[in-house]
C-alpha cells in the first residue's frame, strides 16, 4: 500500500491506460479522482475502485470552466499529490491532406489542455509542499511517426514543457515530474483517432491490437512515481529501438523511419488505410 492517504488524479480516466492507472494505485491505496467526458464510463470505473473516489467530468479544453474543476478536485480532500495528465487524441492521416482544424484540435487536447491544467493546479502543490505531475506523451513525443504529424507536434511538444517544468520545480518546490512515452498499448487510442477531416476513425492498428496491456503500462508507470523517474519509455520491439535510436544514433534512426515512412504514405496515398 505504498500510496496510502494519497491523492492521484487521472484524466482520460474512462478507458485504456487512463482505468489501468486508476485500479493500480487504487490498488495502492490511493484516493482516485478520476476524469474523462463520459459520466458513465467513470462511474463504472469508480464502482470497480476498491478505493473511496471521485467522479470529476469535464471537457479538457473549456478553460473557462477549468478553475472551478481545479477547486472541486482540491475540497475533496484538501489537496492532489499527484497529476496524470492521460487524457489525449491521436491521428492516422497524410500531412498532405490533413485539415488545419485537425492540426488545431489534437494539439489542442494533447498539448495545451494538459498545460492548462498542470498550471492551474501547480499553486496549490507548491502550497502543498510537493507534488507529482505525470504527462503521459508517447514514442510518438520522442520519433517523427508517419500519419501522426500533429500528434507527434503535441507530444514532442508535452515533452518539452515537461522536461522545462521539472528544472524549475523539482529543487525548489519538491515538485517531481514524470515523462512516460508509451509505445503501442492495447487501447482504443486508433479508433479515436482522428482522419484527414477531423472523423473518428473507427478501427484499430495490428501493432495496437498486439501490444502491451494497460495494466502492464499503468504496473510500469506505478513504479517510475514511486522512484521518481523524470523519463520512461514503455515499449518494445522496434518501437523501443527506434526511440532509443533517435538519442544514440539519430541518422540510422531517420533511415528507419523514412522507409517506414515511404511504405505507408504510398499504401495511403493509393486510398488503402489499413
Amino acid at each position: 500500500m505504498r500510496f496510502t492517504g494519497k491523492i492521484v488524479w487521472i484524466t482520460g480516466a474512462s478507458s485504456g491506460i487512463g482505468e489501468a492507472l486508476a485500479n493500480a494505485f487504487a490498488e495502492e491505496g490511493a484516493k482516485i479522482i478520476l476524469s474523462g467526458r463520459r459520466i458513465d464510463a467513470l462511474e463504472k470505473v469508480a464502482a470497480a475502485l476498491g478505493t473511496e473516489s471521485l467522479v470529476l467530468p469535464f471537457e479538457t479544453t473549456d478553460y473557462d470552466a477549468l478553475p472551478a474543476t481545479i477547486e472541486t478536485a482540491q475540497n475533496w480532500k484538501g489537496k492532489v499529490d499527484i497529476l496524470v495528465n492521460n487524457a489525449g487524441i491521436s491521428q492516422r492521416s497524410l500531412a498532405l491532406d490533413t485539415h488545419p482544424d485537425v492540426h488545431h484540435k489534437i494539439i489542442n487536447v494533447d498539448l495545451l489542455a494538459p498545460i492548462w491544467l498542470t498550471q492551474l493546479l501547480l499553486p496549490h502543490m507548491i502550497a502543498a509542499g510537493g507534488g507529482h505531475i505525470v504527462g503521459i506523451s508517447s514514442v510518438a513525443g520522442r520519433v517523427g511517426v508517419p500519419l501522426r504529424t500533429a500528434y507527434c507536434a503535441a507530444k514532442h511538444g508535452l515533452i518539452g514543457y515537461m522536461d522545462a517544468l521539472r528544472a524549475e520545480t523539482e529543487s525548489l518546490h519538491n515538485i517531481h515530474v514524470t515523462n512516460i512515452l508509451p509505445g503501442s498499448i492495447r487501447t482504443n487510442v486508433s479508433r479515436n483517432a482522428l482522419t484527414k477531416e477531423g472523423e473518428r476513425r473507427g478501427k484499430s492498428d495490428p501493432a495496437i491490437d498486439n501490444g502491451m496491456e494497460p495494466a502492464e503500462c499503468a504496473r510500469q508507470i506505478l513504479e517510475a512515481v514511486i522512484s521518481n523517474v523524470p523519463e520512461l519509455i514503455i515499449a518494445e520491439g522496434i518501437e523501443l529501438n527506434i526511440a532509443e535510436l533517435r538519442q544514440s544514433d539519430p541518422e540510422k534512426c531517420f533511415a528507419m523511419t523514412a522507409a517506414m515512412g515511404a511504405q505507408i504514405a504510398g499504401k495511403y496515398e493509393e486510398g488503402d488505410d489499413d
